[in-house]
């Protein structure tokens, strides 16, 4: 790994190596860097940003503050000059969040390595690391896992990464979401969730990205939640040993009831605790080449 744009540069046998190595830094492992990163943050974010900044200082990097409110961007200056400028003066590593999608290619020419944040609706990787992780710390395998991801499909970046990651390793992965959110350009069947809440082991429930939504996207929270949404009544239906996740932020009520954001199959503050072990692991991989 000379860096992390996408899950789908990785193959099982990458996303294993990092899974291991994140459980290594779980269970004590020490690893450590010399060296500086930044991390460009052109969207909003409360876990990925202090995750990459808490991972980045485990392992000894040191880190270089970087806010988009007083750099030079507000002047105009454009986002490949910007990396050069931080490459130029020393930088080692770059995580960067932005809302274009892709906007990674037009840094290729950069002679340090970039770590994809998130993308505009593109891909999410570290976050399908870290939820990876959660889940073969659950199971030990994803080989015929089922796994089913409900929601703002079309506008998830999360849901793009972990339905190639998952469907790599082995599980079969199902979605479960409103018509103007399905997204036909992954090949996942749609299905009703309470056709199939009793024979998953994996509900994976992702935020309402309302600031993705165009004009006519509107909806009724009570209406979603009843429809899409983690019940009281639907968590009992699960199978003993199923887990629940969500990226987070949570839209408690909406996606799932709140009194179950921290019930005892729900796995959500878990992947926040597994997310710096997994990108220490992403960032100690780069930095090893």
């Amino acid at each position: 790994m000379k860096h992390l744009h996408s899950i789908n540069e990785l193959t099982p046998e990458q996303m294993m190596a990092v899974i291991e190595r994140a459980l290594a830094f779980k269970q004590g492992k020490k690893a450590h860097y010399s060296g500086y990163a930044a991390n460009l943050f052109f969207e909003n974010s409360t876990r990925t940003k202090c995750s990459f900044e808490m991972a980045e200082r485990r392992l000894g990097l040191d880190v270089i503050p970087f806010e988009t409110s007083t750099s030079s961007v507000t002047k105009g200056e454009s986002l490949y000059d910007t990396c050069k400028t931080l490459e130029s003066i020393g930088v080692d590593v770059l995580v960067i969040r932005h809302p274009d999608n892709a906007y990674y290619d037009q840094l290729e020419v950069l002679n340090i390595p970039v770590v994809n944040g998130g993308d505009g609706s593109g891909q999410h990787p570290s976050q399908c690391l870290l939820d990876l992780m959660t889940i073969y710390e659950e199971y030990g395998t994803f080989k015929d896992l089922k796994v089913l991801i409900c929601g703002d499909i079309i506008n998830s970046r999360v849901a793009r990464s972990n339905y190639t990651a998952l469907t790599k390793l082995g599980a079969h992965v199902q979605f479960a979401a409103p018509e103007h959110w399905q997204d036909y350009t992954l090949d996942a069947a749609y299905v009703a969730i309470d056709d199939v809440i009793g024979d998953i082991d994996v509900c994976m429930l992702l935020r309402v990205q309302h600031e993705r939504h165009a004009d006519g996207q509107s909806f009724e929270e009570a209406d979603y939640h009843s429809r899409y949404g983690l019940t009281t009544t639907r968590y009992n239906q699960l199978k003993d040993g199923a887990i629940v996740m969500h990226p987070a932020p949570v839209n408690r009520g909406v996606e799932i009831d709140s009194a179950l954001v921290e019930a005892d199959k729900s796995r959500i503050f878990k992947q926040m605790e597994n997310g710096v072990y997994t990108r220490m692991s992403i960032l100690s991989h780069i930095l090893d080449n």
